[in-house]
């Protein structure tokens, strides 16, 4: 091991005053954690991680991830010191409006953040999908001599991250899938918000993760230097199983509130921070203060990363030559660049008044698309037979074959959608997770992470609707579709037809900057014939007229997704009997629709048109902007229940006759509002 100097301590100590002074001008922030755990980060940074600070979105460097994303400053110091393009200014400026360094890290805001953490456990979970994605990419590219794709992913974990339940889920899969390049640090400092954490967590973590098939090492003091580069040089060679590092800290190292909760969350005050400098000989004047010392120690990343960088690029060059098919390969993945005439090779599928459940017409587009993208990948979470998302003649991604396409993540939905945030985040992967749409709920925070993050991760939600059936209500998710609606950047698309699906598969995977929801039945649903109705390819439009009035301005317009379109057809039909001209809408997307032009979005609904009917087997919350004040649903406000689908259709109000009833009710507002 090498020998560490006084200006070793002293760069430990500026990472710990960084983040006192920091907190300390925001008035708020979590100073605790980056006090106690300053020593490992720095010998992590000093003398293991592999990454250039002039080249941050370098292919081949090693990932870095806090999860316990709550020290946030301790992360910004490490960047600042190491001479990324994040200045001094910024680190003052901690916490505050648009600074680049929020209160919890952000991928896309701070350069050198490799994934947003701070709901805890997310970073750690998404981390196991980046090493699964360095194991694909190294194990598909990579030839005798030309390591291309080489690197670690590094983790520094909290308590509170191990005691959140993903951290089992991911953990445990990391384990089976033996997961060598993958490197968690753990901050054992024992201490929560509300205490010590003998007040909630008392298992052996060692024992845990040796049960797992982790290679498990422990630090007795979080301030010994050779000890931690010790272990930190054990885990670098380990690569046949994960390891976890637990390193023994001390909470707010150094002040007067050291191992205490009260030092987790809140900023010292001034006189804590007068004590803090003069037990760590730190000057008391100026704040921010970096020994220069210090500085041009840790600026020697700079150079260190433009040599590493050299050397692969070498690397590459020659292998780009003497392997020109997957040097392309690679090209093609990291890129995202899809075939040109991907286009003409999206399945049409044939009128079929009997039709298919849209989840199985998507396990034929997934097909196609797999054959035509060596990049495009997924799984479910032990549904593959049920959400029809199995590759066909292709290989399951395990320990023994890295290379496989086919991702089993067992019964794990919110470990599954964490793990697809990290391989989009590795880079060369395009990948799609599946569950039945009730148990978004279980992944609810990483799939919110993926929108915040704009990943172009793809969900697949089938068993959409109270058509579910026997199952009952436990299986049939009423108010899912809503809450997906709900966030920010949020594409959901839940297709009429196999010709919608294709459409919305085409569409999902051109969607390079967001997330997308797809949303697929598991029941039947006619295949309309479209020299009857408009082309499934608008649906890049969200919505739009499916079937026209038998006038050129109709009195009533029927909106309709997924599996009730055949309803609002069959309404339009009895309505246009009676002399009621009748538009029908096909609406797979809301969010796309309202992207779209003002005057598109006023050609499909014409505002002089306010007897308007939304018709979907789910809430109605969020259709009363599209269908104004006189309009009506057919959705459910309610649970649904146990009983054969059609029954449960039947018996909730999904029929012709009723959205018929509702039309005529519209219909009779309107005229009202206008008389």
């Amino acid at each position: 091991m090498s020998q560490f100097d006084q200006t070793d301590l002293l760069a430990i100590n500026t990472i710990r005053m960084l983040a006192v002074d920091a907190t300390r001008k925001a008035g708020c922030g979590h100073p605790g954690m980056p006090m106690g755990m300053a020593p490992t980060a720095y010998v992590l940074f000093s003398r293991f991680l592999k990454f250039s600070p002039s080249s941050p979105d370098w292919l081949n460097r090693d990932r870095f991830v806090l999860s316990a994303g709550h020290g946030s400053m301790l992360l910004y110091a490490l960047l600042h010191l190491y001479g990324y393009d994040l200045s001094l200014d910024e680190i003052k400026n901690f916490r505050q409006w648009n600074s680049k360094t929020p209160g919890h890290p952000e991928y896309g805001h701070t350069v050198g953040v490799e994934t947003t953490t701070g709901p805890l456990g997310q970073g750690l979970a998404t981390a196991v999908g980046m090493a699964m994605g360095e194991r694909n990419l190294a194990t598909r590219i990579n030839e005798m001599g030309y390591p291309i794709i080489d690197h670690n992913t590094w983790v520094i974990a909290s308590d509170g991250d191990l005691m959140e339940g993903i951290s089992h889920e991911t953990c445990s899969m990391a384990g089976h899938l033996k997961l060598g390049r993958l490197k968690v640090i753990y901050d054992d400092n024992h201490i929560t918000i509300e205490g010590n954490t003998d007040l909630t967590f008392s298992e052996n973590i060692h024992k845990r993760f040796e049960a797992y098939g982790w290679h498990v090492q422990f630090v007795e003091d979080g301030n010994d230097l050779v000890s931690i580069e010790k272990a930190l040089a054990q885990a670098n060679m380990e690569h046949d199983k994960p390891s976890l590092i637990a390193i023994q800290t001390h909470i707010g190292y150094g002040s007067p509130l050291q191992d205490s909760p009260k030092v987790h969350g809140s900023a010292l005050s001034p006189e804590q921070i007068q004590s803090t400098k003069t037990f760590l000989n730190w000057p008391q004047e100026p704040t921010f203060y970096i020994p220069e010392d210090v500085k041009q120690r840790c600026r020697t990343a700079i150079e260190r990363g433009k040599a590493w960088v050299n050397q692969w690029q070498q690397i590459l060059n020659k292998f780009t030559v003497e392997f020109p098919q997957k040097a392309l390969l690679l090209e093609q993945a990291l890129k995202h660049n899809l075939p040109s005439d991907l286009d003409k090779k999206i399945p049409l599928f044939p009128p079929d008044p009997k039709g298919t459940a849209t989840r199985i017409s998507s396990g034929h587009v997934i097909n196609m698309l797999a054959k035509e993208l060596p990049f495009f990948m997924g799984g479910s979470a032990d549904l593959a037979g049920s959400t029809m998302t199995l590759i066909e003649n292709d290989v399951d991604f395990s320990a023994h074959n890295y290379q496989g396409r086919n991702f089993h993540f067992g019964i794990r939905e919110h470990g599954m959608a964490a793990v697809l945030n990290g391989m989009a985040l590795h880079g060369g992967i395009l990948p799609f997770g599946a569950t039945f749409l009730m148990f978004a709920d279980y992944l609810k925070p990483a799939l919110r992470l993926s929108h915040l993050m704009h990943l172009p991760v793809i969900y697949v939600f089938t068993h959409d609707s109270i058509g579910q059936g026997e199952d009952g209500p436990t299986h049939q998710p009423v108010e899912t579709l809503a809450s997906l609606r709900s966030i920010p950047h949020a594409t959901v698309i839940r297709p009429c037809d196999a010709n919608e699906v294709a459409v919305a598969w085409q569409y999902a995977i051109q969607n390079k900057n967001n997330p997308t929801i797809l949303v697929f039945s598991r029941q039947n649903v006619p295949t309309l014939d479209r020299s009857n109705y408009a082309p499934a390819s608008a649906l890049f439009h969200g919505l739009y007229i499916l079937s026209e009035s038998s006038t050129a301005m109709p009195q009533v317009i029927l909106i309709g997704t997924g599996s009730e379109m055949g309803l609002c057809l069959e309404a339009q039909k009895k309505l246009e009997s009676q002399n009621i001209s009748t538009r029908v809408v096909s609406a797979p997307s809301l969010e796309i629709f309202k992207q779209q032009p003002l005057d598109y979005q006023k050609k499909v609904l014409p505002p002089s048109i306010k007897a308007r009917v939304a018709v979907e087997a789910a809430s109605s919350f969020g259709w009363h902007s599209i269908i104004g004040e006189c309009g009506s649903t057919i959705c459910l406000d309610r649970f649904g229940a146990s009983a054969p689908g059609p029954v449960v259709m039947t018996q909730l109000g999904f029929t012709a006759e009723k959205v018929v009833e509702a039309a005529l009710t519209s219909l009779k507002k309107s005229q009202n509002l206008n008389a």
